[in-house]
């Protein structure tokens, strides 16, 4: 019974975990609260969002949606800062000459979105939307990835390998974005707290055994300082993240980077991801009347930045520094392979609709601007499913 039970739960690891799994869950969860949100029983979905629970003593009385920003979403950057972790020390970001190039891609980007958000509305005079800039910056590795597997198979793995990692780069800039931009009062007490906690937990993962039961508790405590202190709690996932070790300790066949990336990724895939695309994409848009929240500027410059913006910064920069300088692509790709790839990069949703949700705390824009996340992700996804089914079925009939 016991090999029956442990058989199951692997195979359910298995297809939590996969790319096509953890995108369609994604999708499917942002696609229930944008009906439900817009049917005649939205306000039952509000009323679910807003519900306050936790230690009102502790200032965690917070609403549901605020749980799965602050405290699921977490789990995921605690993922992101163990990817990134095996990456700089392991992996891909290891060589700086080989990752150079997605590296600056990454950079470029992030920039050319923010620049057009900007000139757009500028352009439009809703100078009050310019906190968003960074809104159509960022990439989700989980639903881009997911594109990638379903559309490009047969493509050269070289591009799932540039993709990976000029999204993990993004996710590191995007998360220096919302430390340095979006962190309103810092209150240094708290914030003390919390990187002590976090130095406890890199401590125990240096030891020769790491129980979990004392991990837990530890990464409660950072993650409730890092709350306290004014810094966006996500941050105390990716530092936790980023204490694990990423070289073998005691002899062990593997890193603990992989062990807890292992543990803890079913978990981030297949609930806190789905359950904060659950709460942040549930848009309300029926009753706007003329269409007020759609003609909003906002919504204009956030699309062309994840559509166009991410595109031109992707493309541009890398045919720049292959050009300038001393730099290539991977062996087996070319600028034009890339196309989708720059397509996939204007896949923001989860860390865009958490950007939306810090840009605008009033309200003002956020309907708005999660709509805008919405389109554009769509647009970006369609276009670069398309373009990768037309390069797969190029690239399997020159096999023939």
């Amino acid at each position: 019974m016991s090999r029956r039970i442990r058989d199951a739960r692997i195979r359910i690891r298995r297809w939590v975990t996969a790319e096509t799994t953890s995108g369609m869950l994604l999708i499917g969860a942002a696609a229930i609260a944008l009906i439900w949100a817009n049917s005649p029983w939205r306000e039952a979905y509000a009323a679910l969002s807003e519900l306050t629970i936790g230690p009102a003593a502790l200032h965690l009385d917070l609403s549901l949606s605020t749980w799965a920003a602050d405290g699921l979403l977490a789990v995921f950057f605690f993922v992101v800062g163990v990817e990134l972790k095996q990456e700089i020390v392991a992996g891909s970001l290891r060589n700086p000459r080989q990752a150079a190039v997605p590296v600056l891609a990454a950079a470029g980007g992030m920039l050319a979105p923010a620049l057009l958000f900007t000139l757009v509305v500028v352009c439009f005079g809703d100078p009050a939307a310019l906190h968003g800039w960074a809104i159509p910056t960022a990439t989700d590795i989980a639903f881009a990835l997911a594109v990638l597997a379903v559309f490009g198979r047969g493509l050269p793995r070289a591009l799932r390998t540039f993709l990976l990692t000029l999204a993990v780069v993004d996710d590191l800039l995007a998360i220096i974005v919302i430390a340095v931009f979006y962190t309103g009062e810092i209150r240094i007490l708290p914030l003390a707290a919390a990187l002590a906690c976090v130095a406890v937990f890199a401590v125990i993962l240096r030891g020769r055994r790491a129980p979990w039961w004392a991990l837990i508790p530890v990464a409660i405590a950072a993650w409730t300082f890092m709350h306290a202190s004014g810094v966006h709690s996500t941050i105390a996932g990716v530092l936790l993240g980023f204490a694990v070790p990423a070289r073998v300790v005691h002899g062990e066949p593997r890193p603990r980077t992989e062990h807890l990336e292992h543990a803890v990724r079913p978990f981030s895939s297949g609930l806190a991801l789905p359950v904060f695309a659950f709460f942040a994409a549930g848009v309300t848009l029926v009753g706007a009347g003329d269409g007020g929240v759609i003609l909003q500027p906002v919504v204009l410059a956030i699309v062309v930045g994840l559509v166009i913006g991410k595109l031109v910064g992707v493309l541009g920069t890398t045919a720049l520094v292959t050009r300038l300088a001393p730099l290539s692509l991977p062996a087996g790709l070319r600028l034009r392979d890339l196309l989708p790839v720059g397509l996939l990069t204007g896949i923001g949703f989860t860390v865009s609709l958490l950007i939306a949700e810090l840009s605008f705390p009033d309200g003002g824009h956020t309907t708005g601007a999660k709509a805008a996340v919405l389109i554009g992700t769509v647009v970006s996804a369609t276009l670069a499913a398309v373009l990768l089914r037309w390069d797969a079925g190029r690239a399997t009939r020159a096999k023939e």
